[in-house]
């Protein structure tokens, strides 16, 4: 992946200038929201990440459980 070309020669100044810009048109308070709102989406999709992983291994474990007919365990424990 390559980075956009303008996006490569934009000095350490212009960087703190685009951040001055941002911060005076949303304000500061609307920028923590967002960031907040940004974590809560990441916590989210980890959360999701976690529970697929749980219903996948489950689902693996249903599958290897024993597939013994039950004739042959009776026999067994006779």
């Amino acid at each position: 992946m390559h980075t956009p070309l303008f996006l490569t020669n934009v000095p350490p100044v212009g960087w703190l200038l685009i951040a001055v810009v941002v911060l005076v048109l949303f304000g500061r308070g609307k920028i923590s929201s967002l960031m907040g709102e940004v974590g809560k989406g990441i916590t989210s999709f980890k959360k999701g990440v976690q529970e697929g992983t749980k219903e996948l291994e489950e689902a693996e474990a249903a599958a290897a459980r024993d597939v013994t007919p039950e004739e042959e365990k009776e026999k067994d424990k006779s």
